[in-house]
């Protein structure tokens, strides 16, 4: 059989539709959790597989969803049991199909979905143990013999790279990666389809796309986007209506065939189906490809650096790398990190996003701090707080490794020389990571002292980087400022060099500006005038303080002169924003603006000054209720996303324990604003959701009673009548798994009418949760907040 990646290369690959969904249509009597029917039902599973086969799929995926060490471990079986199994399953069928209708190019893929839980610092699990987890299932499905992987329905960006990383350093196999978005167009965790691509094409999937989600309608601006992002193969497999409690689906599928002819007409390489979809429709998909044969619009190479949720490019209109996460000449910052304390590196980040940075570089590098240790804490503890994408700045190769790992996206690694050494050491790790790195025009004798001498040097790196792989596009190149001390034309050769090296190699160029004022009166002047000397000869990335006003105004000016500012829409809105600061009184920092930032230490400093003059039950409703109000409104309105929001919501703590501390102390207590019931559905293990509610909740002040995951209907009717508790979350993920979910209701209604139940899952919507029984439903942790307010008569509702 001709390997997969060949085959991809010659035409549109078919891959095979839902597993869960099929197997509750065909067996709705069945009590156990889809993955492990290929234990207990193989024979299911095989005639699945084989239909799918008949209607003409290309790859067959392995009933292994779940199939990992966390979601096995409270069952009697493993992950290695599960995926040998799963592909036995699969290969069987091959067998039989080929027996019956003869040979042709059939696939096995190990079918890889989420952990089933929230990364830290967001969650309990370490990113050590989720990679452990992956490799795990990728080493059995090696060893079961699969011929590609898919890791999909993936929501959190940093546990994707994970998942690939595992499977690219544990295997040789094709590995196709997609993510499950909203109607937002962001997934759960705040990622777009644009960070998304720009990071996995760093990583060397063989293809990436969308799965899950929702319906094809509401894929296609998605695939949209990613056409204009990348030039790896592109999967589209949108659900197929979502089955209800019944199993019966609102689906209309000539539309759904419409919009893939779509997806097929302009270019997309595969295609497949999701929750919802069965052989009949795979067997229309497969007729579908026959007839619609699209080509892929061109895609310009650019320079991208990634977060989670933001990609910047560079070389299209010159934008700010925020250059104060560094120790050097900061007495104070030196000293918190040499005791592993991060408060200053988080308030900066926060700063200086505020403040225009489009990027933010991290350095921790000085005495007595071990790099490689606290460097990707670093790295960890910013994402936490902002999504900007991050320059990782040390000399430590080490060090850089250690944090490009942990980067939820595609940094700039800062930086190599054009030193042997340097070159060796520095290249591989951007190689690896799939990370742009910055190149500084010295090497073994030092800095050159002509322009035409830093190009070669440039032009080295440039070389040596193409070489090992690296793309033109993730290649910049700083060609250092000396300071103007050591004589005027240094000013002339630094810029001279930054307009040779745009000219002749075509890359982006970064500069540390402020160095050209060192020793110098009137630094702030001088920068400035640099920095607009700079640009004009072609400068993409000044590295420079946002906090100075004069480079921002400077910067901002020259993208309105030079035409980067269409309309002048960004200098017309930084005007009114200058005018209403002017305006405002003086800015202080408040326990909203702490809480809302992430900002534990300010948080607490600022809980202690309130406390010293308000009772502290005035401080819960006045102050701290009022900010995790605003932190769920800016939420909503995506100012913030689920990385931010769980950050708030663990500050927010610090600041109830402290006024927790005070009423101890008093011998007083805090009111008890009611108690909720939360689980996860019998025979659902993912708990994410759950969790995240469970935190904001609590920080409201109600009691929650956790029952955990995969809990049978009677333990949660045990549990209100134990706690006589009246409201109930009960979440869900798999689509197989709304049926005990709607069980569950029927139970709790029918022995206590006047329980009220809030639900919420990937896999429900409003009318659905109508369908089901549920008295509300919640599509975000924030509104959870919202309807124990109303409940509780704590807030008017703000949902109706």
């Amino acid at each position: 059989m001709i390997p997969f990646s060949t085959f991809l290369a010659g035409q549109t690959v078919l891959i095979d539709g839902a597993m869960g969904t099929e197997v509750q249509r065909r067996r709705p009597d069945l009590r156990i959790a889809p993955d492990m029917c290929v234990l207990h039902e193989p024979a299911l599973i095989e005639s699945i597989h084989y239909d799918y086969l008949v209607s003409g799929v290309d790859v067959l995926t392995t009933n292994t969803f779940g199939a990992n060490g966390y979601k096995c471990a409270d069952t009697d079986t493993t992950p290695s049991a599960l995926i040998h199994a799963a592909v036995g399953c699969a290969r069987r069928a091959r067998e039989r199909y080929i027996a019956d209708h003869g040979t042709r190019p059939i696939y096995v893929a190990l079918d890889i979905g989420p952990i089933g839980a929230l990364l830290a610092p967001a969650g309990d699990m370490s990113p050590e143990r989720a990679y452990d987890l992956y490799r795990e299932q990728v080493e059995a499905g090696v060893a079961a013999g699969v011929d590609l992987i898919i890791i999909e329905t993936q929501t959190d960006l940093a546990e994707l790279k994970y998942a690939v990383l595992a499977a690219r350093e544990h295997s040789d196999l094709p590995v196709l990666a997609s993510m499950s978005f909203e109607h937002t167009g962001r997934t759960f965790t705040g990622t777009d389809v644009v960070s998304m691509a720009t990071t996995l094409e760093g990583l060397g999937v063989t293809a990436v796309g969308i799965n899950c989600s929702f319906g094809a309608a509401e894929t296609r601006p998605l695939v949209d986007a990613l056409l204009a992002a990348t030039k790896l193969p592109l999967i589209v497999q949108p659900n197929g209506g979502i089955p209800d409690a019944d199993g019966h689906s609102r689906f209309d599928v000539q539309a759904h065939l419409d919009h893939m002819r779509y997806f097929l007409s302009r270019g997309v390489e595969i295609i497949g189906g999701c929750c919802g979809t069965d052989p009949a429709l795979m067997a229309r998909l497969h007729a579908l490809r026959g007839e619609v044969h699209g080509t892929r619009p061109s895609v310009t190479p650019v320079t991208r650096v990634s977060s989670y949720a933001e990609t910047v490019v560079l070389g299209q209109g010159p934008l700010m790398i925020g250059e104060r996460i560094n120790p050097t000449g900061k007495r104070e910052l030196q000293e918190e990190l040499r005791r592993g304390v991060l408060d200053r590196v988080v308030r900066e980040a926060v700063v200086q996003r505020r403040e225009g940075a489009a990027l933010l570089d991290i350095n921790v590098g000085t005495s007595g701090v071990d790099e490689p240790t606290l460097l990707p804490r670093a790295v960890r503890a910013v994402q936490a707080v902002t999504g900007t994408p991050l320059v990782i700045d040390t000399a430590s190769p080490t060090a850089l490794a250690a944090a490009a790992r942990v980067v939820a996206g595609k940094p700039l690694l800062n930086s190599v020389n054009a030193g042997e050494d340097s070159l060796a050491q520095v290249l591989p790790i951007a190689r690896r990571y799939g990370a742009c790195v910055l190149g500084l025009t010295l090497d073994e004798n030092g800095i050159p002292d002509t322009a035409k001498g830093r190009l070669a040097l440039a032009e080295k790196i440039v070389t040596r980087a193409l070489e090992w792989g690296i793309p033109r596009e993730n290649i910049l190149i700083d060609c250092l400022t000396l300071t103007l001390g050591t004589g005027a034309e240094n000013v002339r050769i630094t810029a001279e060099a930054v307009a040779l090296v745009k000219r002749e190699l075509g890359v982006a160029t970064a500069l540390g500006v402020s160095n050209i004022s060192f020793g110098m009166p009137e630094r702030s002047i001088i920068n400035r005038t640099f920095l607009q000397m700079a640009l004009a000869h072609g400068l993409d990335a000044p590295i420079a303080n946002p906090g100075d006003r004069g480079m921002t105004d400077t910067l901002a000016a020259y993208r309105v002169l030079a035409g980067y500012d269409d309309g002048a829409r960004e200098w017309i809105a930084r005007a009114r924003k200058v005018q209403d600061e002017a305006e405002a009184p003086s800015p202080v920092s408040t326990i909203l603006a702490a809480i809302v930032d992430g900002l534990e230490a300010e948080t607490l400093r600022l809980t202690k000054e309130l406390l010293a003059r308000k009772a502290p039950l005035d401080v819960v409703n006045e102050d701290l209720i009022g900010a995790l109000n605003e932190v769920g409104r800016r939420f909503e309105t995506q100012e913030l996303f689920l990385p931010q929001l769980i950050r708030a919501s663990q500050t927010a703590q610090v600041a109830f324990a402290e006024v927790k501390r005070v009423l101890e102390a008093k011998g007083e207590t805090a009111a008890d604003r009611g108690t909720i019931i939360l689980a996860t559905v019998r025979h659902d293990v993912h708990d994410i959701g759950k969790n995240i509610v469970k935190v904001v909740l609590e920080n409201y002040g109600y009691r929650i009673i956790d029952l955990g995951k995969d809990v049978p209907p009677q333990a949660i009717l045990d549990a209100c009548r134990t706690y006589h508790a009246r409201l109930v979350g009960l979440s869900a993920l798999m689509t197989t798994t709304v049926v005990s979910m709607q069980e569950t209701i029927a139970l709790l209604k029918r022995e206590i009418p006047d329980v009220q139940v809030v639900v919420g899952g990937a896999v429900l919507n409003e009318r659905y949760a109508a369908d089901i029984g549920a008295d509300r439903y919640a599509a975000h942790p924030a509104a959870v907040a919202d309807i124990a307010a109303a409940f509780f008569g704590t807030r008017e509702d703000p949902m109706r």
